[in-house]
């Protein structure tokens, strides 16, 4: 242990050496000067093919970086909508839709209306966009986009070596943000994004607002309500983020949630050994992905090592749709010596494979609330929870241990109270991972006109509209059609459930995107354009 602490002490060192002023090396040319009134948009073509097809519009929206300061420096969103084609009587008004993250491009969201069954979706005018600092929006922050090149250093810190080579390493990206970052470093909060949610509101004409949030984009919702009960009309929030946690204690509580959910994985491969032949139980085949991993620590293959490997398998602890083609990369690697489907599952990541998504993650996470400073705090926990959930640990340790080094100073969670908040949808699946169910059991409790629908036993996240299961999106389309909501009962519990969807085929096509381009209205959608719709890892 005093080994550690002489490296921490040596981390702690470099910080001190090259540590820049955040507010001093600010992408200047990229921030221009205006009024104080919210502005406009103008509507033009988009370049993405997928909001090509769906017939969508793109265009900017200028905000103040700092609203205390309205008539300063400006962000530029990028935005982009899917008009509504009901009859004008028919017309609900805007639906704002954020796919999660933080740091998630939600641009091509505005054609989401079309998975709603029915004709449910023309009724509204749905808008994407790029939060402050992400895709198109302008500046868009990146910090270091070689950093999640392979094969780096083990998840696991086995050793001192390991331990202070992470630490190194994070540490770096943590002064390469706030070197890139500038004054936008300052100014990634949740609650400056809620800011720009409503000045998107507010430039569209929209009286009210509603809103469709997966994943972190349901702690977008409940800030948002939070802070504008008024101006709410509709929210579906998918999944939702406990507040209680807010980031540290959310990101251990992962830990555990993902044990379960890799090891049902686990029970899939070896249910169907007939097609990958990695065992006949889940402990025979959990046991040959810690073989592979343990290999891969002491002879990478290429851009595959061991960390490269643990990411490769993230997606299937996300989403069951992933389950065949993470399988058919482990037994690529396992039984054929391959290590290039593997390779591409890690590389095909939207984070952290994308800087751009990490860097925002970060800088939104990071700054929201505080975050241990003294790494013996994050050695002693992460040590703790990894003795019962191993697979996940240390992988999302190191992914968020920039926070231990950020330099843009962190605010207060806001304390979310939805009591003057109208009736809202609330979705999840009880095996949920990535904000595991008592989450939403808790924004529930807060939100005493909501109602919570449960996807008993199911283990995917952020999956309504995506997932094929009836039971949930008839739900969402009777709420949006007029507000109708499962009856709320007595206790803390959910309000209405629903069976999950069965598992994936093995070696089959991802069935789901099959459901989704049958509920599709106006245009088909392949399962590349589907995967970059579905709310991914993190």
């Amino acid at each position: 242990m005093r080994r550690r602490l002489v490296s921490i002490g040596i981390v702690l060192g470099l910080i001190a050496t090259f540590v820049p002023a955040y507010t001093s090396a600010a992408s200047a040319n990229e921030l221009t000067s205006s009024g104080t009134e919210v502005g406009s948009i103008t509507w033009g073509a988009c370049a993405n093919p997928t909001l090509v097809a769906f017939g969508a519009e793109c265009g900017m929206l200028s905000v103040p970086l700092d609203y205390a300061r309205p008539s300063g420096a400006k962000v530029q969103l990028a935005v982009s909508r899917v008009v509504h084609t009901s009859p004008e009587e028919d017309y609900q008004g805007i639906m704002l839709v954020n796919p999660g993250g933080p740091g998630g491009s939600g641009l091509i969201y505005s054609v989401l209306g079309a998975f709603v069954p029915g004709d449910v979706g023309s009724t509204y005018d749905w808008i994407g966009f790029d939060p402050r600092g992400v895709g198109d929006s302008v500046p868009a922050l990146s910090c270091d986009p070689n950093y999640t090149a392979g094969p780096r250093p083990p998840y696991d810190p086995a050793t001192v070596r390991i331990e202070f080579a992470w630490l190194v390493k994070s540490a770096k990206y943590a002064i390469d943000c706030a070197r890139s970052g500038g004054f936008l470093l300052g100014h990634l909060k949740t609650t400056d994004t809620v800011a720009d949610m409503d000045a998107i509101r507010q430039s569209l004409g929209a009286e009210k607002m509603n809103f469709y949030g997966f994943s972190y984009g349901t702690y977008l919702g409940q800030v948002y309500a939070t802070l504008h009960p008024d101006l709410v009309r509709r929210m579906v929030l998918d999944s939702n983020v406990d507040p209680r946690t807010v980031w540290y204690q959310a990101n251990l509580d992962q830990d555990p949630a993902f044990e379960i959910t890799i090891n049902k994985f686990f029970d899939w491969v070896a249910l169907h050994d007939d097609a990958y032949h990695l065992g006949t139980t889940g402990a025979d085949v959990q046991a040959e992905y810690y073989a592979a991993l343990n290999s891969l620590a002491a002879n990478p293959q290429g851009q595959l090592g061991a960390s490269e490997w643990a990411d490769a398998f993230l997606g299937a602890g996300y989403v069951q749709f992933l389950w065949p083609d993470t399988a058919a990369a482990f037994t690529a690697f396992v039984n054929n010596g391959d290590p290039g489907p593997a390779t591409d599952l890690y590389l095909g990541q939207d984070t952290p494979g994308d800087d751009n998504g990490y860097a925002m993650y970060l800088g939104t996470e990071c700054t929201d609330a505080r975050w241990p400073r003294n790494w013996l705090t994050w050695h002693v926990d992460n040590t703790r929870v990894a003795r019962n959930a191993p697979f996940l640990t240390w992988a999302n340790a190191w992914f968020n241990a920039p926070c231990a080094f950020w330099f843009a100073p962190s605010g207060q969670p806001v304390n979310v109270d939805g009591s003057a908040v109208p009736g809202i949808l609330l979705l999840d699946e009880t095996l949920d991972a990535a904000t595991p169910f008592p989450g939403s059991l808790e924004v529930r409790q807060r939100f005493p006109n909501a109602s919570l629908i449960a996807t008993v036993g199911g283990t995917n996240h952020a999956n309504s509209l995506f997932g094929g299961v009836a039971c949930v999106d008839d739900a969402v389309a009777a709420y949006l059609t007029d507000g109708t909501l499962p009856p709320r009962v007595a206790g803390n519990s959910a309000d209405a459930e629903c069976q999950p969807a069965p598992d994936p085929v093995p070696n089959a096509p991802a069935a789901v995107s099959a459901q989704a381009s049958a509920q599709a209205q106006t245009a088909t959608i392949s399962a590349d354009q589907l995967r970059q719709l579905h709310p991914m890892p993190r």
